[in-house]
């Protein structure tokens, strides 16, 4: 399967990654074909670099990897139509420009709408899972933890979307637990902003969730 990348940041660069190295074809969907870091990533990882229309042309599924503020106007330039029917795994936090107040990140959003729900009303065809959200790149493939593997919290109103989603989770070596629907992602976002704190507060950025259950 060939997956189309819509960003092409540090998230969407190390995601690329990942699926090449589990045996995917990915393409990376870029504003900018010609900025020096997307030339490199290209040169370097020998993955395909494309316009976010391209990405999600050739994409079997999607993965949004673009800064919050900027995902509904990626989906545009993507192509609304590009993206119909297809599994979208949305990585996408909706954080504000503001500066964190005492390590806390602003959002642009309520507790009432989540980034995803806007993004699915935006594309109501696409199966939107939301996942990757939760966890700083570097953890996100392969993560090594003493205490075993962390808990990738998904949600989204396809189930398909979500199995598909929880087997990727698997070889990238992550447990995920399903938290329904779209409206949770209301409850997920937000853990970017808990996860962020001891980053901001004490320059601590290697953790991740664990959820123990009896």
């Amino acid at each position: 399967m060939k997956v189309g990348i819509v960003g092409s940041g540090i998230v969407g660069q190390t995601l690329a990654k990942a699926f090449q190295a589990e045996g995917y074809d990915a393409i990376l969907g870029t504003r900018d074909t010609s900025k020096d870091d997307v030339v490199k990533f290209n040169k370097e990882t020998g993955i395909a670099v494309g316009t976010f229309e391209e990405a999600a042309k050739e994409g079997d599924f999607i993965v949004l990897a673009t800064k919050g503020s900027a995902a509904e106007d990626a989906i545009r330039l993507a192509g609304i139509q590009n993206i119909g029917h297809k599994i979208v795994i949305d990585t996408t936090n909706p954080i504000a420009d503001a500066a964190p107040t005492n390590g806390v990140l602003h959002f642009f959003t309520s507790l009432e709408e989540s980034l995803m729900e806007r993004i699915q009303k935006l594309v109501p065809e696409a199966k939107l899972v939301k996942a990757f959200n939760i966890v700083g790149n570097a953890a996100m493939y392969k993560p090594n933890f003493a205490d075993g593997k962390p808990t990738m919290f998904i949600c989204g109103n396809d189930e398909r979307a979500k199995t598909v989603t929880k087997d990727i989770l698997i070889l990238f070596g992550w447990e995920s637990e399903d938290m329904g629907t779209a409206e949770a992602a209301r409850a997920i976002e937000p853990l970017c902003i808990l996860w962020c704190i001891p980053g901001f507060l004490r320059n601590q950025w290697t953790h991740a969730f664990k959820l123990l259950k009896k």
